[in-house]
């Protein structure tokens, strides 16, 4: 019989490893803190991929690929970005039989390596913007990993460009948190997005600014979903990367980073996961649909009808191994948005009983008109994921206005925004005290939640503001 998921709300840890298990998306690999990611998490990846691999290219972004190995000398050169990564370094001394006369460092992150590149790409103003991404591995040594969210080893996209001017550059970060990766989280994975811009302490090695799209999850914890950096000129400097712009003369580049990774799958589990299982989005679902005759006998109607919607993922499951029941229980654990069961009586009624993976009852569809009032249900479980996450947000995120308030909130598993001033210590003291860190100043709030900022006044170390700084503060993973 099949194991049964323990209670979202009850255990949240235990239900998400639960939930990667048994809806096979991936398991901990014989490598310490790396992971397996099996067939049908990978199908969701490659799905992800596409979708962004194409609004990407609509900028102009091109793909490429560099080396894994980074000669350790390249992360010397910029010493933000060295302390920032060096402990979650891995380092190759040996290799070809022998000690190297230059360890290599296996790639957390691809800015040394591609902009040594670029040094030598970028010559004059007519080379510029170069806009580069590749799909690759990194690898960051995890102490406390956890599948999907922190492991040793990830995929994910990296872009780096180059600009002109710092206003090119800062706006083109800005344009892909908000327009591709805000756009995209919303969209095609139906979150609820907080984005903004991160404090100091919190933005990336070697940036001036850090652009950040994050959601909460029901643990009252923030997940960063995807970053976006304005490195301004700190690594041309390094590396040396001009351009001779139209009047001869010679100027460093201005630069942004920025990526997503397969933590997005994580985050998919922790907003649309419920007690049964997944519930994906019917834009990266791996099969939108699935077909489930009860017999053998109901296989050639089921064939027919997968041709009909030969324009969705369409899964025809006819495992006569399992029960019915064993079937559906294990689609539903695998988020399937849409099921249709046939048998007898449905055929000789030309008719389906169709299950939205949001919704208990069953529904008699007439096979005459399928393909549309398939893409009817798909339309609406998507909403219904969206509108599901976007009021999870709302009852997980409180604004306050005092330090006891703030506390309490972050005490009972909830999110807060409240006015900080912008100093680095009580930053520190609030993290020291709560362990909340600052998430993101973001770019636009509810009016509800401003009208309950009504004060202008730091809520650790009570200072006076001009105006209202409302930060978000919560747990992270």
């Amino acid at each position: 019989m099949a194991k049964g998921l323990p209670k979202k709300r009850e255990n949240f840890s235990e239900w998400y490893n639960e939930v990667i298990a048994q809806a096979e998306l991936a398991e901990h690999s014989p490598v310490k803190g790396s992971m397996t990611i099996l067939p049908y998490g990978f199908k969701i990846w490659e799905l992800i991929q596409k979708e962004l691999d194409r609004r990407l290219k609509e900028l102009g972004v091109e793909n490429a690929y560099f080396p894994l190995f980074i000669p350790q000398s390249f992360i010397k050169k910029e010493k933000e970005h060295l302390e920032g990564f060096s402990p979650e370094l891995a380092v190759v001394t040996y290799a070809g039989g022998k000690e190297l006369s230059e360890p290599y460092i296996v790639r957390p992150t691809s800015e040394t390596i591609i902009y040594e590149a670029y040094s030598r790409w970028i010559a004059s103003y007519r080379d510029l913007p170069l806009m580069i991404n590749q799909w690759a591995n990194v690898v960051r040594w995890e102490l406390r990993p956890r599948l999907f969210l922190r492991t040793t080893e990830f995929l994910w996209q990296e872009g780096h460009t180059a600009h002109a001017t710092l206003k090119e550059a800062d706006e083109f970060a800005l344009k892909i948190l908000k327009d591709v990766y805000q756009r995209f989280l919303e969209e095609v994975l139906d979150f609820s997005i907080i984005a903004g811009v991160k404090s100091d302490s919190q933005k990336f090695a070697g940036a001036q600014k850090t652009y950040t799209a994050e959601v909460i999850t029901a643990e009252g914890k923030a997940l960063q979903m995807g970053t976006s950096h304005n490195l301004a000129d700190n690594f041309a400097r390094v590396f040396n990367i001009t351009y001779l712009d139209g009047q001869g003369r010679r100027n460093y580049v201005f630069q942004t980073s920025w990526g997503v990774s397969t933590r997005l799958i994580g985050g998919l589990i922790m907003i649309h996961g419920d007690d049964f299982g997944l519930r994906l989005p019917p834009k990266i679902a791996p099969f939108e649909v699935v077909i489930l005759p009860i017999s053998e006998k109901e296989v050639g109607f089921a064939q027919k009808m997968k041709e009909e919607l030969k324009s969705y993922r369409v899964f025809l499951d006819a495992d006569f191994v399992k029960t019915l029941g064993e079937r559906i229980y294990s689609w539903e654990k695998k988020g399937v948005p849409i099921r249709l069961e046939i048998g007898p009586k449905e055929i000789k009624a030309n008719k389906v009983l169709l299950s939205q993976r949001d919704k208990k009852e069953k529904t008699l569809l007439n096979c005459s008109n399928l393909n549309k009032l398939i893409m009817e249900r798909l339309e609406e479980f998507d909403f219904s994921l969206r509108k599901s996450a976007k009021e999870e947000l709302r009852s997980l995120i409180v604004a306050v206005n005092h330090w006891q308030d703030f506390q309490k909130v972050i005490n009972e598993g909830k999110a807060a925004i409240a006015n900080w001033c912008g100093n680095p210590l009580c930053e520190e003291n609030i993290q020291k005290l709560t362990t909340a860190t600052s998430r993101c100043l973001p770019f636009s709030l509810e009016k509800e939640i401003l009208k309950a900022l009504d004060s202008k006044k730091c809520v650790y170390c009570n200072k006076s503001l001009e105006e209202t700084k409302p930060w978000v503060f919560a747990q992270a993973y």
